[in-house]
């Protein structure tokens, strides 16, 4: 696993964070919501790609 990841789910966490904060001082509470589940959904399908990726690596280091 490369360390880039890393850095592009720090990033995106830091944006929504931010979003999240300015939307909810601003009276939309819905919206902040919406921003968190949609940050959430972004950095569980940029894992996904690196959990398949782990498993191809074990499946070629047993020989499955």
């Amino acid at each position: 696993m490369n360390i880039e990841i890393l850095f592009q789910i720090a990033a995106v966490g830091i944006i929504v964070a931010v979003l999240s904060q300015i939307l909810s001082r601003s009276d939309r509470p819905e919206q902040a919501t919406l921003v968190s589940i949609a940050g959430l959904v972004i950095v569980l399908l940029m894992i996904v790609g690196e959990i398949g990726t782990l498993f191809d690596t074990l499946r070629s280091v047993f020989q499955l």
